[in-house]
């Protein structure tokens, strides 16, 4: 088993197990079991989302912060813009994933009803 060194990859951990729930749907095999590991994993999604959107908020904070230093303070030169740059791309991936996040449990929503509905 290849170990993962920065965690696990949420991106393939999403998509297979939606690759699983999308054939039990399918192939009308829906299980209490199914719907009890589709719930468990919407709940651990779900606290993810919430963890990114939280240190999204503050990255932005930070990003404000560093701006208004190099507006407002500019014998500090251009290191307050650079790394407000840096901090403003950090935002950016970090909404790219909230998305992410975000539009799987939408999804999984709706298969969750659809499971309870099969069964």
């Amino acid at each position: 088993m290849k170990k993962d060194t920065f965690g696990i990859n949420m991106k393939k951990y999403c998509r297979s197990h939606e690759d699983i729930m999308a054939s039990a749907l399918s192939n009308n095999e829906v299980t209490e079991e199914l719907i009890e590991t589709h719930s468990e994993k919407i709940k651990i999604v779900q606290h993810e989302r919430l963890v990114h959107l939280i240190v999204t908020f503050l990255v932005a904070i930070l990003v404000f912060f560093l701006m208004y230093l190099a507006l407002i303070h500019p014998e500090l030169g251009i290191l307050p813009l650079i790394l407000s740059l840096v901090a403003l791309i950090l935002v950016g991936f970090y909404l790219y994933h909230y998305f992410f996040l975000e539009n799987t449990l939408q999804r999984w929503y709706v298969m969750l009803d659809k499971a309870k509905e099969m069964l």
